[in-house]
């Protein structure tokens, strides 16, 4: 019964993102819907998985920063939620910006094409994000000679406002992806326990343009964590790449093939996380990231012995 709820709710997921706008397709041009000329939040390139899904209920809620290349700030409050679906091998996953705000350069205002009658209006404010919902489900637990598994369906809300200013893009999205990962032992104090993981992963990635079609990408990334029962710190090369990246006719790009690397570090204090990390946009993503919060767990399923 739980694996049928689970198909169920991806089945319509993907019937839900699969309808698109009647408009006519014209693939002679390129969009610029694409993270390069939208707010950092807009569709970010997602944080990866390092091989496990989060066995307890967990709510974390963080501070961001964002300063772009161009000029452009942004601060916001985030929410994500973890929450076990009947069993430690599946969760579900929440998470979105509870409200963020803007200030814009002349530059980026100029960059991102706004409209004048909307330039002022984009120069600050603030907004709700998009809500982005997943189930991550782990295949396959490592063993001696096998990797942990993980598959991850998600799914873009288009409940983020503010096209015209160039905050969200208004339309839905998912992606699907997959990662390995193998930790190894690092020397022999038991008591200290530490241990450096390496995961890899891939995906399929997909939102909704403005002309009636949609831009597909593959999804990439590649992560080295060390970790320990008090703390842990990973770096993490992550990224997509659409399709409309080099445009036809001699147009110009679309800069829809963003990638990032990101450094997380995560202390563990009983029950709390504390939370920080640093994000550096290296290619289509024109932004550092900073975040600092704070996170709670509970085990529901009452998985500690």
């Amino acid at each position: 019964m739980r694996r049928y709820f689970i198909f169920m709710l991806l089945s319509a997921s993907c019937a839900l993102q699969a309808q698109t706008a009647l408009d006519k397709p014209s693939l002679s041009q390129v969009t610029q819907i694409s993270p390069y000329y939208f707010g950092p939040n807009a569709f970010p390139v997602p944080e990866m998985l390092d091989g496990r899904v989060q066995r307890e209920f967990r709510v974390q809620l963080t501070g961001d920063y964002f300063k772009g290349y161009r000029g452009d700030h942004t601060e916001d409050v985030s929410l994500k939620l973890n929450i076990p679906l009947w069993t430690e091998r599946a969760n579900l996953t929440v998470w979105m910006p509870v409200m963020e705000w803007y200030r814009n350069s002349d530059e980026n205002i100029a960059m991102c094409r706004i409209q004048p009658e909307y330039q002022e209006k984009a120069r600050k404010g603030s907004l709700m994000g998009d809500v982005f919902l997943s189930i991550d489900m782990h295949l396959m637990k490592e063993r001696r000679y096998r990797p942990d598994w993980v598959l991850r369906a998600a799914l873009k809300t288009a409940s983020g406002g503010d096209f015209y200013v160039a905050r969200y893009y208004d339309s839905p999205g998912y992606f699907f992806d997959t990662s390995l990962a193998k930790s190894f032992a690092v020397g022999r104090n038991k008591r200290w326990a530490h241990s450096l993981r390496v995961a890899l992963s891939t995906g399929f990635l997909c939102w909704q343009t403005d002309n009636g079609r949609q831009n597909d990408a593959v999804q990439f990334g590649v992560m080295a964590k060390y970790e320990n029962k008090y703390f842990s710190v990973s770096e993490t090369f992550a990224g997509y790449s659409g399709w409309e990246h080099n445009a036809r006719n001699g147009g110009e790009r679309a800069h829809d093939r963003p990638a990032v690397l990101r450094t997380d570090v995560v202390g563990h204090i009983k029950q709390f996380d504390i939370v920080a990390a640093y994000q550096y946009g290296l290619r289509d993503y024109p932004y550092h990231q900073i975040r600092l919060g704070l996170a709670y767990r509970w085990d529901i399923l009452k998985l500690r012995k």
